[in-house]
């Protein structure tokens, strides 16, 4: 089994995180990511086995517009500050995942600067998509090129161009050799070139096979890119749909249907066996917290989502059950700077702790990991489910209505809920309003 298959994600946006300024005005680094150190030992009472950080590299504004692969931003420090970080968590069994921001790269990105003042002269002309010099773009230059999703300030790499394929790969062994990171997340992984994904692919599975190659994918057939030959994993936006709606419409049959059809028993059933990257939040949708209609679905919505098949992740700050609506301010009210002990002491203890028993039962049963999935009850407000591996079932339980519910699992026995430490009769199981529990059966 690979390190990844069984960890708990916690996702940073580092920018954020640190109350890093919008703008990158240039200047001495200063060293504000070091706040990650002090956060440390919550990371592993909390279960923590890897974190996922967003953009660190030169930008001028939001990180994905990227101006230097090879320089942490300035404002987030320095690169020895960052090797500092990443030693840091690493002896603190702490794996580290950077962002490959590997479509596009910023205005200011040093070749595309270049071809803004020579022109056709300039030698890097063929290093962006779709670049011409018969006709302008919004930005004022005399020339054109492809943005992505129509955001000129996101200038689109041409990754057919094997001089732009071994820049990234050399910045990729880079952060190999002065970083040892564990692994990569691509951005907008569905607008990458799929020969670029094998390329780095065989690169970095030379050098570390158990390096971990996630991409970001919103739609279509994940296994186009989870397969031997690109990439180990995808994000599970399917599901994250299916989550939160599920509880929300309460109509557990959603998500209910997008599992058996990911995870299921059937010939037809699409990923069993994929490790897909499943979490309820992201710095790019709103906190769970802001988009659940009923509060007391945090817990269980946390429970569906670590119990189901799939890599868990938690979003920074997500575990104190903060808000974040960008409806009411754009992204940066979902990737603002926290300060811990203020959370520690004003956020939902008991969802944190909740968490830290999904990831403990992550990390010491099998089954959570790698057993196959089948359906055992559901109904518009509840859901029951198993996982099994190699003699060990773990049976997860969900009771979303506000009022009991006796669930008939044809299962006897008295057994110990996972989550809370209780004794339950399986025979007759009735679970109170608002609640969930994992049984090993």
């Amino acid at each position: 089994m690979k390190w990844y298959e069984n960890a708990v994600m916690y996702h940073i946006y580092p920018l954020g995180f640190c109350g890093a300024p919008k703008h990158n005005e240039g200047g001495e680094p200063v060293n504000r990511l070091e706040k990650v150190l002090d956060w440390i030992p919550h990371l592993k009472e909390l279960g923590v086995d890897a974190v996922y950080f967003g953009p660190v590299f030169e930008s001028v504004e939001h990180g994905y517009d990227t101006t230097d692969y090879r320089v942490i931003d300035r404002r987030l420090g320095t690169n020895e500050m960052f090797a500092h970080i990443c030693d840091e968590l690493h002896k603190n069994g702490i794996r580290v995942i950077l962002d490959g921001v590997f479509n596009h790269v910023g205005r200011n990105f040093w070749a595309f600067k270049d071809v803004q003042e020579k022109g056709q002269a300039s030698e890097y002309c063929d290093w962006f998509a779709g670049l011409n010099f018969g006709g302008q773009i919004p930005c004022g230059d005399n020339f054109w090129y492809e943005g992505w999703n129509g955001y000129y300030n996101l200038v689109k790499l041409n990754l057919r161009n094997w001089h732009v394929c071994d820049y990234l790969i050399d910045a990729v062994k880079l952060w190999m050799d002065e970083f040892h990171i564990d692994g990569i997340r691509f951005d907008a992984a569905d607008c990458v070139d799929f020969d670029f994904f094998r390329r780095i692919h065989n690169f970095c599975k030379e050098r570390n096979p158990e390096f971990w190659l996630m991409g970001e994918i919103i739609h279509g057939d994940y296994k186009r890119w989870a397969n031997p030959e690109m990439l180990d994993s995808v994000t599970n936006y399917e599901c994250y749909k299916g989550l939160f709606s599920s509880f929300n419409d309460m109509n557990m049959f959603e998500i209910a249907h997008s599992i058996n059809r990911q995870f299921g028993s059937e010939n037809w059933c699409l990923y069993r066996g994929k490790h897909l990257y499943t979490f309820v939040d992201n710095h790019d949708v709103n906190r769970i917290a802001s988009m659940l209609r009923t509060k007391e679905h945090l817990k269980d919505i946390y429970t569906l989502m670590f119990m189901m098949p799939g890599i868990p992740a938690v979003y920074y700050g997500s575990e104190f059950g903060v808000t974040g609506d960008k409806n009411q301010g754009g992204d940066d009210q979902l990737r603002p700077e926290f300060d811990l002990e203020k959370m520690k002491s004003e956020g939902i203890c008991d969802l944190t702790a909740h968490i830290k028993a999904l990831a403990d039962i992550q990390k010491n049963y099998p089954a959570a990991s790698q057993g196959d999935y089948k359906q055992v009850q559901l109904t518009n407000r509840q859901y029951a489910f198993s996982r099994s591996t190699d003699g060990e079932t773990l049976l997860t339980v969900i009771n979303a209505d506000a009022n009991p519910f006796t669930f008939n699992l044809n299962m006897g026995g008295a057994k110990e809920d996972l989550l809370t430490g209780e004794t339950m009769e399986l025979g007759g199981l009735t679970l109170p309003g608002f609640t969930s529990a994992v049984f090993k059966v």
